[in-house]
Formats: structure tokens, sequence, C-alpha cells
């Protein structure tokens, strides 16, 4: 039988449209993206077409052509997959009349102080949150309010540009470099959100959504850096209680339905405060980081097969229970490996050893002459290695000192800045 899906993804989506195709036989993808995507597409003559477009080029003339192509052929299912162009693919499903997330929704997700004040309005949960439109802005904040703080883009990624603060001189500093950082919207520089430094453990829960209908699917365990807060280590489960589990349980429908979300899987980072839950920020989409590979390694459920199979209309929420009613007990661990400086590799030692042995899923980043830096995001990682193990403990240790075991050979210069003639 033959299929007339034809589904138009906004951004890349990795391999998910080659899934999609794979799914339903004659099923057709047509993506649109920036041009940086391009290079990056996966199997880029199996689309029935690609459009690309400049990351200033305006709404109207990605719809433009949107319009066009759907009248000639048209449309049946949009998706977007990665933060990027989800603002983008909601204005274009609401003008190609197709099912999505609504605008509002991605507004609310994607700003994280508008988030904050959804939730508080909710009656949810209250963190303090103010956004700055300066650096002594936030220095003013901060000297006027003591304690430590987080400053961080309002529509940031990738932990970038992030920072804990607790003097008015970190503040001013980290205001100019959150304010450069990588972020996810529509203006040239990122806005700046200083908020509540919140204590105590991090987690994220994966969760997945059905007709209004939200499931926590696993509760991941986070290990962040102390300053930056990249994030060095995930697993599956996270070391948390099971009191801890089933408030989360009962949190996190709470959050998604106040910012009104109803379909798809969601990644929702936590602060298991003292005073129960509280919210770092949410996304529509799966976890980064390999979390979706460690969360079906530790449960068995597949997201990725979860939110292919929803893309095309079918109904997956009542597997994924039956699923989770047979948990194995079982535990998957991921740890990061970085550079304590900057400098050129020579050299990354341990990785093949440890490839050539069972029970290692190994992936490095670098190769000799590549640069490096300190961890100051989420892309200055240069190693990964996930593990399984009967328990979480057991997981976390394997996966930090498979890390541990591998050294980082680096070329580094013995003077920085201007030479001494260019400097007269």
């Amino acid at each position: 039988m033959t299929t007339t899906e034809h589904v138009l993804v906004v951004g890349g989506g990795m391999e998910i449209p080659g899934l999609l195709r794979e799914h339903v036989p004659g099923l057709r993808t047509s993506v649109m993206c920036q041009m940086y995507v391009v290079p990056r597409l996966r199997d880029v003559d199996k689309h029935a077409r690609v459009l690309a477009f400049q990351s200033d080029s305006p709404d109207s003339e990605w719809i433009g052509a949107a319009l066009g192509i759907h009248r000639d052929d048209p449309f049946t299912r949009i998706a977007a997959f990665s933060e990027r162009d989800q603002l983008r693919a909601a204005r274009l499903a609401e003008a190609l009349g197709l099912a999505w997330h609504p605008v509002e929704l991605v507004r609310a997700v994607y700003d994280k102080e508008l988030t904050r004040r959804i939730l508080a309005d909710a009656g949810v949960e209250k963190v303090v949150a103010r956004r700055c439109a300066s650096g002594d802005e936030a220095a003013d904040w901060v000297g006027g309010n003591p304690g430590r703080w987080v400053l961080k883009p309002v529509d940031g990624t990738g932990s970038a540009g992030v920072s804990v603060v607790s003097t008015p001189e970190e503040a001013r500093l980290a205001y100019a470099r959150c304010s450069e950082a990588d972020h996810s919207g529509d203006t040239d520089r990122a806005q700046v959100l200083v908020e509540e430094y919140l204590t105590g453990p991090q987690i994220s829960v994966e969760s997945f959504s059905e007709g209004g209908e939200h499931c926590v699917v696993a509760a991941t365990g986070k290990f962040s850096h102390p300053g930056s807060l990249v994030e060095i280590g995930h697993v599956v489960p996270a070391l948390i209680s099971e009191s801890q589990r089933e408030t989360v349980g009962r949190y996190l429908p709470e959050v998604l339905d106040a910012l009104g979300v109803r379909d798809g899987t969601c990644h929702t980072e936590l602060v298991l405060t003292d005073a129960g839950p509280r919210l770092i920020e949410t996304h529509l989409r799966l976890g980064g980081d390999d979390i979706p590979a460690l969360v079906k390694g530790a449960t068995g459920v597949d997201l990725v097969d979860a939110i292919v199979r929803q893309t095309v209309g079918e109904r997956v929420l009542p597997e994924i229970r039956e699923r989770l009613s047979q948990q194995p007990e079982q535990a998957e661990a991921i740890w990061f490996g970085s550079s304590p400086c900057e400098g050129r590799v020579v050299r990354v030692e341990g990785v093949e050893e440890l490839k050539a042995q069972d029970g290692f899923d190994v992936e490095s980043y670098v190769s000799a002459q590549d640069d490096v830096r300190p961890m100051e995001d989420s892309h200055a990682r240069i190693l990964q290695i996930r593990v399984q193990a009967p328990t979480s403990e057991e997981a976390v240790r394997k996966a930090y000192e498979a890390v541990a075991s591998c050294r980082l050979v680096l070329s580094v210069p013995l003077v920085g800045g201007t030479a001494p003639d260019e400097a007269v």
C-alpha cells in the first residue's frame, strides 16, 4: 500500500528522518534548515528536497517557500527534533495548518524567564529570576542580594555562557561572557537571566506525552562542573531515594501542564532542593549527551523510536508504560573527559585499549592537531565513555575510572599574547 505521508522536517533531525522513511515505506521527507546544517544532513539525497536559508533569513521567507511547496506537493506532517528551529517550526505549522507544538508553548519553553513566570502564576513553584540588560544591572542585583546566583542566557543551549557568581564584579564579568554565548533565539546577542542558585542533587527527567497525558520514563542523575555547571556525567537511574522519585513523578506533570505540553518527548532539568523539586529548564526534545541510549539500556524504552512513531500518528504511550512495568534491574552511565587548558592535541592515550574491551562504548571528539580549551561549555568536552552495570553506583564508578585511565597529550606554547616587536 502506497502512503501519501510527506513530512516537513525543520532543522536536521540527525538519524530521525531516515528512521521515519524506514518505519513507513514510501514516506517522503523534505527538509528546511539553516545553511550551516546542510553538511551535517544524513543521506541528503534521500530527501524529496532540501531548502537551506541564511541564519538571518526572515520567517516570512521560510513560510513563503513552504507554502509554495505545500500547494503543489502537500505536507501531511511537520516535525523539528532540535531546539534551534523549533520556534520557526511552530510558525510554519501554523501557516500550513498542520498539527504541532503551538507558538505559545515553544516561546514559553525557550524563554526561561517566561517559564519562571508561568510556573509561579500556576502555583507550581517560585524561583527568583531577573532579566538584566547590562553588566552593571547584573552587578547591582547581585550586590543588593547577597548569596550565590546563576547567570545564563535567557534562551541558551548546551550550558553555553552559564556562570555561578557571588560578587558584583563576578556578575559583571559573567554578563559579558553570557551575552556573547550560543543561544536559540531570534536576537543577535543572548539576553541574560540572573536567577537564584538552587542547592541539592541535580537530575533530568526524560518524559513522554501523548494527548496531554505525561509519563516519566526515567530520572537521569547529573554530575556537573562546579564553576561552569557543564555536565560531566550522567547515570540512569538517578541515585535518588524512592520518595524523591515519587515526588518527581507528581511534580513533572504539573510543570508540563502549566506550560501547555500535550505531545512529544521532554528533557526537563531539576534540582531536588530541601523544599522539593525546582525547575532549572525544560526542552521539547530528546535529551542530549546520549541520554536516550542510557534510557534504552537501563529501562528498555526506546524514546527515539517512540518519537518516530508518534510523528507519523501512532499511539505509543501504552506500550511505554507496559515496558516500564517490566523494567530490568540494570543501570547505564556516561562520563566525559576534557582538557584542563588550551593547547593543540598531540594524541589521546588509552582510547583504543578501551575500545578493544567489551562493555565500553567509547567516542573521542578530537584527533591530532585539533585545538582544545578548558570546559566552559559542553562543546569543549573531548571524550565520552558509556558503560552498563548492575547498579547506578557501579556504573558511575566504571565510567569515571575508564575516562580517568585515558591521557591527553598536548602541545602548549610557552608564551602567549603579542610578540615584543609587535608591541612597540
